[in-house]
C-alpha cells in the first residue's frame, strides 16, 4: 500500500506570516518520510467540516506549483478539482504546465465540487449536480483532446457545456500519453461509471462498502471494454498517530482493513502535520508497515 499526504488544512500557528515556510518544511519532510503523493483541497473558502470560510484556505493550484518546487519525488494533485471552477482548456493547460516543471509528477484529480457557498460568494459556476457531472465527463474528454499526440488534437470540441476551438497544447506533458486522471467519489449512478470510461484512478470513501463498489466497477470495466486492474484504488483517510506516536499501531490496523477490501493508496490527513513529528512517526511506524499490504 502507498500513502499520500492530503492537506485539507493549513490553517497552521504562525497564520500566514509562516504559512509558506511552515508548508515547505511540511513538504519536504513528508518526501522523505516515504510519502508517495501530496495532494490538496480545491477550495477557496475553508470547508464547513474543517472549520468554516474564516480559516485560512490557499488556492490548490498555485499551492501545487510551490509543493512541486519544494519536492523531487511525489506525485501531485487536487483532491479533487471542482469541474466547474475552472475552464477546461485552461485546466489541461494548468496540469500539464505542473506536470512539465515537477518533472512528469502531476495526475488531474477532478470531481463535481460540493460547496456551493464558496462557489456563490466568489462568483464561480456551480449548476444543478446533474450538470456538473456532465461538465466532469466534458472536461475529462476535453483535457484528453489536449494531451493527444504531439500538440493535441486540434480538432474542435463542442461538448454541451464544454468547448474548444482548437485543443492546442504546447509544451505537451512529460507523461504519456496524459498524466493520470483520478475521478473522485463514490457514488454509484453517475461517479463509478466516469471511472470506467476515462480514470486511471479512483477515489472513494473508507467504507464497508468498499468490496461492493469495487465489484461494481469492475462489471463497470468489463462492460466498457477497459482494464480493471489498470484503475488504481485509492481512499482518503485520516492518520492520527498521536502526540507520542502511541496511535501508530491503530493507523496501522485501519490502513490493514482496506488493504484487505482492495484499496492500493491511501491520500491521508495527518493530525498536527505541521509539527513535523507525527510525519516522523509515519515514516518510522507506518509507512514501512504498510508498505507490504
Amino acid at each position: 500500500m502507498k500513502l499520500g499526504l492530503h492537506m485539507p488544512t493549513m490553517d497552521w500557528q504562525g497564520g500566514p506570516a509562516e504559512l509558506g515556510a511552515t508548508l515547505g518544511r511540511v513538504v519536504e519532510a513528508a518526501e522523505e518520510a516515504g510519502f508517495d503523493t501530496i495532494t490538496v483541497a480545491d477550495h477557496v473558502w475553508q470547508h464547513p467540516i474543517m472549520g468554516g470560510p474564516i480559516k485560512n484556505q490557499v488556492e490548490a493550484y498555485t499551492t501545487l506549483g510551490f509543493i512541486a518546487a519544494h519536492t523531487h519525488r511525489v506525485r501531485l494533485l487536487a483532491l479533487a478539482t471542482a469541474a466547474p471552477y475552472r475552464p477546461a482548456g485552461l485546466l489541461a493547460k494548468m496540469v500539464t504546465t505542473l506536470d512539465v516543471l515537477s518533472g512528469g509528477r502531476m495526475m488531474l484529480g477532478i470531481g463535481a465540487g460540493d460547496y456551493p457557498e464558496e462557489a456563490e460568494g466568489l462568483g464561480l459556476a456551480y449548476p444543478s449536480l446533474g450538470e456538473r457531472f456532465e461538465i466532469v465527463e466534458e472536461t475529462v474528454q476535453a483535457c484528453l483532446r489536449m494531451w493527444d499526440g504531439e500538440h493535441g488534437d486540434e480538432h474542435p470540441f463542442q461538448g454541451k457545456h464544454v468547448g474548444l476551438g482548437r485543443a492546442l497544447n504546447v509544451p505537451q506533458s512529460l507523461q504519456r500519453p496524459h498524466p493520470p486522471i483520478l475521478i473522485a467519489g463514490s457514488g454509484e449512478k453517475r461517479t463509478l461509471p466516469l471511472v470506467a470510461r476515462y480514470a486511471d484512478a479512483c477515489n472513494i470513501k473508507p467504507s464497508p462498502e468498499i468490496p461492493r463498489q469495487l465489484e461494481l466497477l469492475r462489471r463497470l470495466c468489463d462492460e466498457v471494454g477497459r482494464d480493471y486492474d489498470a484503475i488504481e484504488k485509492t481512499a482518503p483517510f485520516g492518520f492520527d498517530v498521536g502526540e507520542d506516536g502511541s496511535k501508530a499501531g491503530e493507523v496501522v490496523d485501519r490502513l490493514r482493513w482496506l488493504a484487505g477490501m482492495g484499496i492500493q493508496s491511501v491520500f491521508g490527513w495527518v493530525v498536527g502535520v505541521d509539527r513535523i513529528t507525527p510525519l516522523e512517526v509515519m515514516a518510522r511506524e507506518v509507512i514501512p508497515a504498510v508498505a507490504e499490504l
